[in-house]
């Protein structure tokens, strides 16, 4: 039975929740990250789901991969999603990890375009 709208803005304010404390836990743990964000098409749910996690700086998104700080970007998000009561996802095509620093050189700055052009 496909989802009403009421189903999916119940889903989504869960996600926002969820994905919310991942992130407050992310700043105190993993330096340069700011903020994630997700977008979602809920008429391809959850397959369209994806969590992009945003750094300040593209050294500070490099140094923390390098360090090991995706692995820990993925346990949160998959807990997160587990909280949101979201069947599970592949993580390698649901995790996006990006930059302000990107944004600005590619996009001017404009995360509704890059967000829009990264969910295709």
């Amino acid at each position: 039975m496909p989802s009403t709208q009421r189903d999916n803005a119940r889903l989504e304010r869960r996600l926002v929740v969820a994905l919310t404390e991942a992130c407050e836990t992310a700043k105190i743990e993993i330096p340069g990250f700011d903020w994630l964000t997700h977008t979602v098409d809920y008429a391809n749910f959850p397959r369209s789901l994806r969590v992009i996690w945003v750094f300040d700086t593209l050294a500070n998104k490099e140094h923390a991969l390098a360090a090991g700080a995706g692995e820990r970007m993925r346990e949160l998000t998959s807990a997160a999603l587990l909280d949101a009561e979201v069947a599970p996802v592949p993580m390698e095509r649901c995790i996006r990890f990006d930059s302000e620093e990107e944004c600005t050189a590619r996009h001017g700055g404009d995360w509704r375009a890059r967000l829009a052009q990264a969910s295709r």
